[in-house]
């Protein structure tokens, strides 16, 4: 019998493992699961390292990023002065009725339990469902703003069944004096989708776009637009840990918002004030400037509006009622509105005749009560003419026909190329949006303006109405007050502007808003005299005499009357005639003649002659400023004002005169009256 032994099996077992044919596949099987395992470690080893190691400040702030949210906290808006410190912009505390949709269950039945404890509109929940859409789950919503203490009372005490709902303090914009000096301020509404694309506009750099998280207002006209950056301040922020649903769990840390800037005005309050009272009903625009700054002192479009009506979303009903008003309340006429200068354009013309050697102060015409070109007659307003006129007299008296002949004679060219570096069909660069640049017509300007060969052509005849401010011509109220300040600076000219200077709420500090001289027309000291004395004149014995009867400063002035309706073959007569299509009253003047301190342009739409309506108001302001006496009432019109301003029918086809010609009408040899009033 054999034995064996333990060793005889393993040494069995170790002979078939090498000799058996199986052996090799098991080594391979054995190596390729070694280099898989340490590959799959090679491989979590290296997402660890470039999660851990190379990534791990990415990570770690999207981590935070999970945890930490900012919430951006909306700061103060800065406050608008006039120049003697008069509150015209401010905001106020006042209590609003918010709902944390969090916390609120079934915001509909939440709503409709607020209704009937106090008066929720439909506005009130079409805007909170928009806020709804835009908000984050830590946000409450606002309902309703500026709560009266008694709604306050009672949703304080019913606060207990109403989960989610918050009264809390908020600031709101006010305008303190209404519609005073609306035009010029502007107002605040909520923000829309345009505005965003504005900021992004004004701001390439994308410098403003963070700055603007949270906001809900912006400005919308007026200075509250153009100074929107300064005005908005620095929005600050809250750090707030939040769960996995994004509620907030606590408060980590706060950055508080900086107040926007003050802005501090040219503008006295107290004048335009006095400006708006003068007008009272009638439509129109007033521009006051201090020629040696540029500063504007008032600053009148009328009728007005209340800002106040915009701050927290105007009402329907209002806004159709502003929109659908045909006098156009919300329309600046000081900067937007063009119309033709009429009568007020001759000291102008008058200077330029003088400058490029076409008239001397003496040089006389004989005015036979018209002129005659290409077959057509100019007439003057005084039948039979004025006689012998010079220099002088013609601007005094106001003779259309001295003017007719010396646009003829100066042709279009050199009266569009002397007008346009006073200011005439261009954008003055006013702090303010939406500046209309005006017609200054001239050939290069008509084949622009139309599309036509037949209608690009400039005609002799146009000529001539240009001369008397008609025609094509229009120029804002604004333009019109710039010149003059200018010719009363001695052809230095300042660039208009509203904004004296702005204060830093941080530090305190003020960055003065500098007068900029835009230009120095090389103007001879003597020709301007030469205006000057006539213009003053005209309110001693010529059309202003009545309406600056017994005032013990020197003013230099001249009325206008701008056709809006040419009437074929018949004398005007304003009773005749539909009110919206009666001539435009103008007036035009600086103050002390000797050293001006204030120059304007007042236009009085469909206002008749411009010593009856226009005068009277001018009066009124000059007298506020120069000698601080206030009227109580408007400006009364003056009907025994003579009319040597309006211009005369050219006996030429009828043809209304609200806008500019559209561009596939025929152009006439003689120029129609016109205006682009809105």
């Amino acid at each position: 019998m054999r034995t064996y032994h333990a060793s005889d099996s393993l040494s069995s077992s170790f002979r078939d493992f090498h000799g058996d044919d199986k052996g090799p596949r098991f080594r391979f099987r054995l190596i390729v699961t070694v280099v898989l395992v340490l590959a799959a470690f090679g491989v979590l080893f290296a997402r660890f390292f470039w999660l851990q190691i190379l990534r791990h400040d990415y990570y770690s702030t999207r981590a935070e990023d999970n945890r930490i949210t900012l919430v951006p906290i909306v700061p103060s808006r800065g406050t608008i002065a006039d120049r003697n410190g008069i509150v015209l912009a401010r905001n106020y505390s006042a209590f609003t009725l918010e709902i944390d949709p969090e916390r609120a269950g079934n915001i509909d039945e939440t709503i409709d339990e607020l209704a009937e404890l106090i008066e929720i509109t439909d506005q009130d929940r079409r805007r909170f469902k928009k806020l709804q859409g835009e908000a984050k789950n830590f946000e409450s919503l606002q309902l309703r703003s500026r709560l009266r203490d008694e709604e306050v009372a009672i949703i304080a005490v019913n606060r207990y069944r109403l989960p989610g709902v918050e009264i809390r303090a908020r600031l709101f914009r006010e305008y303190p004096l209404g519609s005073l000096a609306v035009h010029a301020l502007g107002y605040i509404g909520r923000e829309r989708e345009a505005d965003r694309a504005w900021i992004e506009e004004r701001d390439p750099g994308g410098e403003q776009i963070g700055n603007y998280r949270g906001t809900r207002h912006i400005g919308q006209n007026g200075l509250e637009r153009h100074y929107e950056f300064q005005l908005h301040g620095k929005a600050g922020h809250e750090e707030l840990e939040v769960d996995r649903f994004g509620r907030a769990v606590r408060r980590l840390s706060i950055v508080p918002p900086v107040q926007g800037a003050t802005l501090t005005l040219t503008l006295d309050v107290r004048l335009q004030e006095v400006a708006e009272r003068a007008f009272a009903d009638r439509r129109g625009a007033l521009v006051a400037i201090d020629p040696s700054t540029g500063g504007i002192l008032a600053l009148v479009s009328m009728p007005t509006y209340d800002p106040n009506l915009f701050v927290d979303g105007i009402r329907s009903e209002e806004w159709d009622a502003l929109n659908n008003d045909p006098d156009l309340p919300m329309y600046n006429r000081a900067i937007q509105s063009a119309y033709p200068p009429g009568s007020t354009f001759k000291p102008f013309m008058a200077l330029a005749a003088l400058e490029t050697g076409k008239r001397t102060p003496q040089q006389a015409i004989s005015d036979p009560g018209y002129f005659e070109f290409g077959g057509n007659r100019f007439r003057d307003d005084k039948a039979g003419g004025h006689g012998s006129v010079d220099m002088h007299k013609s601007i005094v008296q106001s003779c259309d026909t001295y003017y007719y002949q010396l646009a003829n004679d100066m042709g279009i060219d050199a009266i569009a190329n002397f007008m346009r570096p006073l200011g005439f069909g261009q954008k003055t660069g006013i702090d303010l949006e939406n500046e209309n640049e005006g017609v200054l017509p001239s050939p290069e300007w008509k084949k622009k303006r139309f599309r036509k060969p037949e209608q690009q052509k400039w005609f002799a005849g146009e000529t001539i109405s240009i001369g008397i401010g008609q025609g094509y011509n229009s120029y804002t109220p604004l333009q019109l007050a710039l010149a003059t300040a200018t010719i009363a600076n001695n052809g230095v000219m300042f660039r208009p502007h509203l904004v004296r200077y702005i204060t830093d709420s941080r530090t305190g500090a003020r960055t003065m808003i500098e007068p900029q001289p835009v230009r120095a027309l090389p103007l001879k000291p003597g020709n301007i005299e030469v205006i000057r004395r006539a213009m003053v004149e005209v309110n001693k014995t010529g059309t202003g005499a009545r309406a600056f009867a017994g005032v013990p400063y020197t003013v230099a002035g001249k009325t206008g009357t701008a056709q809006v309706y040419s009437l074929r073959g018949s004398a005007y007569s304003a009773n005749r005639v539909k009110e919206h299509l009666r001539d435009h009253a103008l007036y035009i003047a600086f103050a002390p003649a000797e050293d001006p301190k204030i120059a304007l342009a007042v236009l009085v739409e469909n206002g008749g002659f411009g010593a009856q309506s226009a005068a009277p108001i001018v009066r009124m302001v000059l007298d506020h400023y120069l000698l601080g006496q206030t009227a109580s009432g408007p400006a009364p019109e003056d009907p025994g004002a003579v009319d040597s301003d309006a211009p005369a029918e050219t006996g030429e086809e009828n043809a209304p005169a609200l806008e500019l010609p559209a561009e596939d009408e025929a152009s006439s040899p003689v120029e129609p009256v016109e205006t682009a009033s809105p």
